[in-house]
């Protein structure tokens, strides 16, 4: 089986495929350590003088408050809670003036 059948090309007999068309329909993959080799946010690009400024502001401040981890399961619970109180509340309001 060859790509020109994977991706049904017209105009492709016997497996020939231009080249362009080839290299648009390759899939590459990419593995972690290519990923870290081309993301340059590893590599620390600031002069010292400038990390130094960088440091001195995140330590200071509003952005010096050591914060709890967020945690998105308690945001769920909380959430499911409260729409299930708000559903009581409206079924028994319901209730009570007479619409069931």
């Amino acid at each position: 089986m060859s790509l020109a059948d994977d991706f049904l090309i017209q105009g492709v007999e016997n497996g020939d495929i231009p080249a362009p068309l080839y290299y648009h329909a390759r899939l590459t993959i990419m593995t972690e350590e290519t990923s870290e080799k081309s993301d340059r946010s590893y590599d620390n690009s600031l002069y010292p003088e400038d990390q130094k400024k960088v440091d001195d502001f995140v330590s200071r401040g509003i952005n010096s408050v050591e914060r709890k981890p967020f945690r998105p399961m308690r945001l769920v619970l909380m959430l499911i809670f409260v729409v299930t109180m708000l559903s009581v509340f409206s079924q028994s309001l319901a209730r009570w003036g007479g619409v069931y």
